[in-house]
């Protein structure tokens, strides 16, 4: 997920007949959320980046892993993002990706948690500097308890079991 100083415009409440108003920001600073979510138990891993590539992706797969435990098998539900297919992409034997059909963020169970994230922290705010929205994302990310993460995340499909 990309969090930066070109944010998203959210619906607000207002008093009837009234027209809010919502800050908007010219500049081009970013940060992005590689996020996992175990919807069945609401364990979760992330790790906030300047940018997005393989590179990045590897070292988050080697953090899942590592949180893992060699012991457990994880199944990493992905779109087809650029790094997500890469052929530098380095798996651990531990992770296995299950690619989602092009243009269906809709079966995507972190989806949901960006637009959550979005709508309940990140929306409709100014953002003075990279270090400022770095510490948005983590907030974020941190104000998420393990029952959120379960009901934001969870799907019928995602419960199945072997």
């Amino acid at each position: 997920m990309r969090i930066g100083q070109q944010g998203t415009l959210t619906n607000v409440w207002a008093p009837k007949g009234s027209r809010p108003t919502a800050v908007k920001q010219t500049e081009y600073d970013w940060v992005y959320i590689f996020g996992a979510v175990n919807p069945v138990n609401g364990k979760s891993s992330a790790v906030i980046t300047p940018t997005v590539n393989t590179d990045y992706m590897n070292h988050h797969l080697r953090f899942i892993s590592e949180e893992a435990g060699k012991d457990v098998h994880v199944v990493l539900v992905l779109d087809q993002a650029g790094w997500h297919i890469a052929k530098q992409l380095v798996v651990p034997k531990n992770i296995s990706l299950l690619h989602l059909p092009a243009y269906s963020p809709e079966l995507n169970p972190i989806e949901r948690l960006w637009a959550y994230m979005k709508s309940h922290y990140l929306s409709n705010r100014i953002y003075k500097n990279y270090e400022e929205i770095f510490n948005a994302g983590t907030v974020a990310w941190n104000n998420i308890t393990s029952e959120m993460f379960c009901s934001i995340c969870n799907t019928e499909w995602i419960k199945h079991e072997n």
